[in-house]
């Protein structure tokens, strides 16, 4: 293991998640990135992780592994005379760095960190340079990396390596600082082994660190650490219990820290047996356990309609319309009834037995039949909600996220859909969900063309899933020509960090930018496309993509102005969508799938051979896949400037991705056959 301590959120390379472990719910955890921001504004550079707590936003560390980790139990003291004795048995990092030094039996100040000015390495040298009880207690070790030769480094590096240099030669501290050019990664171990002999102290004087893992590991080894007061430390320290926190701008707190550890021989004792004794609430175990905890006690971010749910769960209509039926209103009216309390703390029922109160019964039950009328209505203003308990009891849902060249080949596509979902009805229902880039209008049109309902369908997701949409049973809706209902409460679950106003000025900032700097002749490259924008999608429509700025400039564009939120370059390179970060279709299917509470290995997910630049992420997960050869095959030039290969990302091996030979009925019905879905 690097540097005698595993943590594996050190590093965050590409990781391919499985959608069944995503929660409706998020969690923040620490991990040592961003060096040289604030370690609370680097949390916001994780942002598929959101809280959603019932108290404050929590923190959770990485763990570490410490089981092969054996503190130094000798002093320099103790075993002086054999260490001179026995030099060449010691590890060659230690005659490396004890060479330095004119006597070596005085404590260590280590500090490990690379030549940064952020790392505030050269206060650190004015500080012991200039307080002579320090110097005459202690030795400094600067282990700054790895170099051969100062003219050959990075010019801010060699800058503040001559810095450090230059302060040694001012206070004479030749044979008192040691500063070795080189050192393997698996002998870092062995320094702090080294500073813990002599009884010395591990310092990080940096002016902000996000974590600060070093001075775990120090501890880890049984040193004593004074650290910067900015950042992680304060927390480390605060569990720990094992050392001192300093202004990194003042050289005189600094100097007085370690000098109180170094002379108080009961402090640096106690200092290092707090660390050992805590030092397990850092490891992977715990980790785990603070993890689980605050799962369970979490407020999950789910909306009404979920609590709801369990009245209709027992309904057995498959019609989206018929969702609550008379059974239904029956509970519903007994629960209402039920709830109503008399005066004198018996319920309705009491009060029914009793002549006296008849009409007064009565009167309650016409008004709790008119409160269920209302909240019928306002279930479907909310967001059809009664068509989520239909929903649920689709025994498969078929996903058609086909990114056609076409609308009359997307219309193809689903009618082709819908005849294998009827080849299906005797496994049980089948649901079906659209899922495009166009809006909710468009999307409409094309099925009125084709003679489609939208009653045939479960949901819409559409504007590269900035928006969500039912089919709506409601005559009034159906005779203004458009029959769906939005889903306010995804909505509200989208709305996190959504720019609005502020992002729609400096997309049309960055298209005017655009179209001055590459169009010809005052050819207009992209605009703003009003009639195709919506409060969570704002689109641009692309005249000429080959002449337009690469998805990552755009991403990394609207990152440096605070922005959070997705790009979607999608319909063959025709139009940008830029949607909330929290949105995208993969995050509605999510969504549905938490709402409906079915399973997601039962989804079954449509696309093309090629897609939008969203499409990769429509092709994880466990839920089931079927790729439509030689569909969007001009697609492929939206992936044109991908920077690693799709196959990185997608395991085209699985068993749950199948490829079809075509889009035709005969070639879906064998993929559904190969996926075990369809029975031969």
């Amino acid at each position: 293991m690097k540097r005698g301590v595993s943590c594996l959120g050190r590093f965050m390379p590409r990781m391919s998640v499985s959608a069944n472990t995503l929660f409706p719910f998020f969690f923040f955890f620490l991990f040592e990135v961003m060096q040289g921001t604030c370690w609370a504004e680097a949390y916001t550079h994780l942002p598929s992780m959101v809280l959603a707590l019932s108290k404050p936003n929590i923190v959770i560390p990485p763990g570490m592994e410490f089981n092969h980790i054996v503190p130094h139990d000798a002093d320099m003291d103790g075993d002086a005379e054999a260490h001179d004795e026995n030099t060449s048995s010691d590890p060659p990092i230690w005659s490396e760095i004890m060479r330095f030094f004119t006597n070596r039996r005085k404590p260590m100040i280590l500090a490990l960190a690379r030549p940064d000015p952020k790392k505030n390495l050269t206060t650190l040298v004015k500080a012991f340079g200039e307080c002579r009880p320090l110097r005459e207690l202690a030795n400094l070790t600067l282990i700054m990396g790895n170099r051969d030769d100062i003219d050959e480094m990075s010019g801010t590096s060699a800058s503040v390596l001559v810095s450090i240099l230059k302060l040694i030669d001012k206070y004479d501290l030749y044979g008192q600082v040691a500063y070795p050019k080189h050192h393997k990664q698996v002998e870092v171990p062995e320094i702090y082994r080294l500073a813990a002999k002599t009884k010395g102290v591990f310092i990080n004087p940096a002016f902000i660190e996000p974590f600060g893992l070093t001075l775990i590991e120090a501890a880890a080894y049984g040193l004593p650490i004074v650290a910067t007061k900015n950042g992680g430390p304060v927390d480390i320290i605060k569990v720990l219990d094992n050392g001192l926190l300093v202004d990194p701008h003042d050289q005189k707190s600094i100097a007085d820290a370690l000098l109180k550890l170094v002379a108080d021989k009961q402090l640096w004792s106690k200092c290092k047996n707090a660390g050992l004794k805590n030092i397990h609430l850092f490891s992977w175990t715990e980790h785990c356990k603070t993890y689980l905890s605050r799962i369970a006690s979490c407020k999950p971010r789910q909306p009404n309609w979920q609590k709801s749910d369990l009245k209709f769960e027992e309904s057995e209509s498959d019609s989206p319309g018929d969702s609550l039926n008379i059974q239904d209103i029956s509970l519903n009216l007994k629960l209402s009834l039920d709830g109503e309390k008399t005066e004198g703390g018996s319920n309705l029922d009491d009060t029914l037995d009793s002549e006296e109160n008849a009409v007064d019964a009565k009167s309650k039950m016409e008004n709790a039949v008119l409160k269920l009328s209302k909240s019928m209505d306002k279930a479907h203003i909310d967001g059809g909600n009664l068509h989520g308990h239909a929903a649920r009891r689709r025994k498969y849902v078929f996903v058609i996220a086909v990114d056609s060249d076409s609308s009359s080949g997307l219309l193809e596509i689903v009618r082709t859909v819908l005849e294998a979902a009827v080849d299906l009805r005797s496994k049980g229902p089948v649901g079906i969900v659209i899922s495009t880039a166009l809006t909710i209008a468009e999307l409409n049109s094309i099925l009125q063309s084709g003679g489609l309902s939208a009653s045939e369908f479960d949901a819409f997701i559409c504007n590269s899933g900035g928006e969500l949409y039912y089919p709506s049973t409601r005559a009034e809706d159906k005779s203004t020509g458009f029959p769906f209902i939005k889903d306010s409460n995804y909505h509200s679950h989208v709305e996190y960090r959504w720019g609005g106003e502020n992002l729609r000025k400096t997309l049309v900032k960055w298209a005017t930018s655009v179209n001055e700097k590459k169009g010809q002749d005052g050819a207009q490259i992209v605009i703003a496309e009003d009639s195709a924008s919506t409060s969570h999608c704002y689109a641009f429509k692309v005249n000429d993509f080959s002449l337009l700025t690469p998805l990552k400039e755009l991403r990394k564009f609207l990152r440096f102005q605070a922005l959070r939120c997705h790009s979607v370059y999608c319909l063959n390179g025709t139009r940008l969508n830029v949607i909330p970060v929290m949105a995208s279709r993969s995050q509605a299917l999510r969504y549905l799938y938490v709402r409906w509470h079915t399973e997601l290995s039962n989804f079954v997910v449509f696309t093309g051979e090629y897609g939008d630049t969203d499409y990769e992420t429509l092709l994880g997960g466990i839920h089931k896949k079927i790729v439509l050869k030689a569909v969007c095959s001009e697609a492929r030039k939206l992936h044109a400037n991908r920077v690693y290969p799709l196959e990185h990302v997608v395991s085209f091996d699985s068993p749950n991705i199948v490829q079809a030979g075509g889009s035709n009925p005969e070639d879906i019905l064998a993929a559904l056959g190969k996926l075990g879905i369809l029975k031969s």
